[in-house]
């Protein structure tokens, strides 16, 4: 049985990611004199190589940055888009309004345009320091030579099998009689061959020339709308992250268009409204507050948010303290309540894996990338060994959402690499995967570093519950059942899970000490280690 190393603990670097084999690589750019962002880049092109059904070439994510020499933060959006071509027609609807064939999920119609080589490689020409192919061939090398294959992703594997045989057999590379059987070594020389290439020729040769053929290739042979000019005009986007503070700390995490900072920061100006301190973690009355405040949040969530560049969204608003104060107002300790709507408009002034890596000269990096879900649109065009993400999905086949389709435009999304500052010093850097669950994710192990002083490890194995907005407590089985009915006296239905379940998220977190180490810690819920130098 593979042992994991989820703790690690070192006064140079810290670099915790969904595998070994990628925490492994960006120790070592570290280790030959790289910076936080190299380190970031090659972590995440080794991640498309071992952990293919959660991320890759085919797909895209944020990237937040926040370096020691400057003092503003960096977030950059390499998120997947729409192609020009796709319209809310691009997809047929039954009479309830879903997806016929599941066209938004497997296959061509499913895909976005793809953005991670072009948001990698820019994150390393303006934010790093090694040459491209220092970063990019460890990778390459590992699709080679191979990596371990978990019980995780054999999993992921066998539960999409049917959907990659049904388009095409490109996905026959991670197969075996039809089945990848964990414990085995798993190589991808065409992977590994596109990586090279990258290497070589950088973002404009994926974007342009071979790879770019083969997924317009695949793409049009299973339904779907990309064209070379999508590729070609595809560019990562610097964006402003959204900030604000927590009993004193500041957080900084990801701006539109991801949904999840805005809603992280929401949160937590409203659990400020409550001692948190004195609730018992997971206790009755610690469930029944999340529950009211996440309940909220997600309401808004699913009401103001999308792509900003298409749609007027109320970031502003959404993260104002008066308007927190609005919310908590409307919490009752004694018992559940309805959600009554506020407009947070009044209130406006003129977001699959995660990686967090830190080092001791403040330098911060967090990345939350995505080929949406496992495995992506199970679409593997022709010679590269990437999966195409179905980032489409993402998208409200309603016509009159505010997240519907349109060209160019990009869904929405939870994804929320997060750092916190203390006394405006490095205190975390942290994220987590998990779709819309990311929030709630990231606000619980803030709070329990904050409010509880929990280590990092006790803040991220530490039992989860979830909530949005179907007025249910999803609570991990770990619990205290006594907990659990205190909770249930209060007016809340709950509904329990797996002790350590997946769909609770795969925190990366580091943290700097105050005696001047720095200590990371994987979830225990995914494949995730941390190393440290």
């Amino acid at each position: 049985m593979k042992h994991y190393q989820r703790t690690a603990e070192g006064r140079r670097a810290v670099v915790s990611s969904a595998r070994a084999e990628a925490s492994q690589i960006g120790i070592k750019i570290l280790e030959a004199g790289g910076n936080a962002v190299d380190a970031a880049v090659a972590v995440g092109f080794a991640l498309g190589v071992c952990e293919p059904s959660t991320s890759g070439l085919g797909g895209g994510g944020f990237m937040l940055i926040k370096m020691a020499s400057d003092p503003e933060p960096v977030f950059l959006d390499f998120r997947e888009c729409a192609p020009m071509a796709a319209t809310p027609a691009l997809w047929q609807l039954d009479e309830a309004g879903h997806v016929l064939h599941e066209d938004n999920k497997y296959g061509g119609k499913a895909a976005g345009v793809p953005g991670e080589a072009a948001g990698l490689l820019y994150a390393l020409e303006h934010y790093g320091t090694f040459p491209k192919e220092q970063v990019i061939l460890p990778a390459a090398e590992l699709a080679e030579q191979g990596f371990l294959v978990t019980p995780m992703m054999e999993e992921h594997f066998t539960m999409r099998a049917p959907a990659f045989e049904r388009f095409r057999d490109g996905g026959s590379i991670y197969y075996q009689e039809n089945r990848i059987m964990a414990g085995e070594t798993c190589r991808n020389p065409k992977l590994g061959n596109t990586l090279r290439g990258l290497a070589e020729y950088g973002t404009r040769w994926f974007y342009e020339d071979e790879p770019a053929r083969s997924i317009l290739k695949c793409v049009r042979e299973t339904g779907g709308v990309m064209t070379e000019k999508d590729l070609a005009i595809y560019a990562p986007r610097v964006r402003k992250p959204v900030r604000s503070s927590y009993r004193g700390y500041e957080i900084l995490s990801a701006g539109l268009p991801s949904s999840g900072g805005t809603h992280i920061l929401q949160s937590l100006n409203i659990l400020e409204h409550f001692d948190v301190a004195l609730l018992p973690v997971n206790s009755g009355a610690y469930l029944h507050l999340l529950s009211e405040v996440f309940k909220r949040v997600y309401r808004d969530r699913a009401r103001y948010m999308a792509d900003s560049d298409f749609v007027p969204v109320p970031v502003d608003g959404l993260t104002d303290k008066d308007y927190a104060a609005a919310l908590a107002a409307q919490i009752s300790m004694d018992h559940a309540s309805p959600v009554t709507a506020l407009d947070p408009w009044n209130y406006e002034h003129h977001d699959t894996t995660h990686y967090s890596i830190a080092d001791a000269d403040g330098n911060m990096v967090a990345v939350t990338k995505t080929i949406n879900n496992f495995c992506g649109a199970c679409l593997m065009p022709d010679d590269t060994g990437f999966i195409l993400n179905d980032t489409m999905d993402d998208f409200s086949p309603d016509s009159e959402s505010i997240n519907c389709i349109a060209p160019g435009k990009k869904p929405l999304s939870s994804m929320s690499p997060t750092i916190v500052l203390r006394d405006g010093k490095p205190y975390a850097v942290l994220g987590s995967p998990g779709g819309e669950r990311i929030i709630n994710t990231v606000v619980q192990v803030i709070s329990k570093l904050v409010d509880h002083g929990m280590s990092v490890e006790e803040a991220v194995a530490s039992p989860r519950m979830t909530e949005n907005t179907s007025d249910r407590i999803v609570y991990e089985g770990r619990m205290d059942p006594v907990e659990i009915r205190k909770a249930e006296s209060l007016g809340h239905c709950t509904e329990k899970v797996l002790d350590f379940d997946v769909k609770m998220g795969g925190v990366q977190a580091v943290v700097y000490g105050e005696d001047g180490t720095i200590r990371g810690s994987a979830d225990p819920r995914r494949d995730g280690e941390t190393f440290a130098i």
